[in-house]
Order: C-alpha cells, then sequence, then structure tokens
C-alpha cells in the first residue's frame, strides 16, 4: 500500500551495521531471498514462473548492486577477497537492469546455481 511504512522487520540488524558489513549483508540476505524463492524448482518449474523469476531478478539486481558499492567504496576488502565474484556480480545486474525484457532466464537459472552465490556470502559466515 502506497504511503504506508515498511515493516520494522525488514531491515535485519546487520544490515544496520557498518557500510561494508551492510553491503555484504544485503548480498547475503538477497542469496537467501532467492534459495528461498527457487526451493525445490528444477529448471523447468523456475522457466515457467513469471513471479519467482521476477523476484530472482529482483535480488540479483541487489547483489550486483552491493557488489560494486564494494568494490569502489572498499578496496582494500575487494583487493584482499580476489575470490569473490564481485565484477561478475555487478555485470549481471547491468545485463538484467538494462535488459528489460530480453533476459535469458535460462541464464539466469545456470547462474543462480553456480557457486558464485555461495562464494558471495562467505565472508559473513567466516
Amino acid at each position: 500500500m502506497r504511503g504506508q511504512p515498511r515493516p520494522p522487520d525488514r531491515k535485519s540488524a546487520l544490515a544496520r551495521g557498518r557500510p561494508r558489513e551492510r553491503c555484504l549483508a544485503h548480498i547475503t540476505e538477497a542469496i537467501e531471498h532467492i534459495d528461498r524463492h527457487i526451493g525445490d524448482m528444477d529448471k523447468m518449474a523456475f522457466l515457467s514462473n513469471q513471479l519467482v523469476q521476477d523476484a530472482v531478478i529482483r535480488n540479483l539486481e541487489i547483489v550486483g548492486e552491493a557488489s560494486n558499492n564494494i568494490e569502489k567504496h572498499h578496496h582494500e576488502f575487494a583487493a584482499s577477497h580476489p575470490e569473490l565474484p564481485l565484477s561478475f556480480a555487478y555485470q549481471m545486474r547491468n545485463a538484467i537492469a538494462h535488459g528489460y525484457f530480453k533476459v535469458g532466464f535460462e541464464i539466469v537459472w545456470n547462474t543462480i546455481h553456480r557457486e558464485w552465490t555461495s562464494t558471495l556470502s562467505e565472508p559473513l559466515n567466516a
């Protein structure tokens, strides 16, 4: 509903931390949301469910934007974690955000099933 505030639980306590931790928390939360949205879906179920596709796309945009913020504003952290696919996540975000109706959902499916999502969330889990 327009004009009404979001529920207070929208942001986790971690997301209210320092800027780098906030970016990492956004990445982790978006990946967790993707995992919840796809659940036990197989590829065909994903490709036929526009609601889930839209939710996954939105969260991939969040991952990409937060990854870009880490690269831009937290150089030392990005340099000390070359294993994190920060550039890839941002490039994926740009392809999705500017591709409009040209998004290849098979590519999205393959991307979310690669190890890059778990790799991105590792720094917070350590």
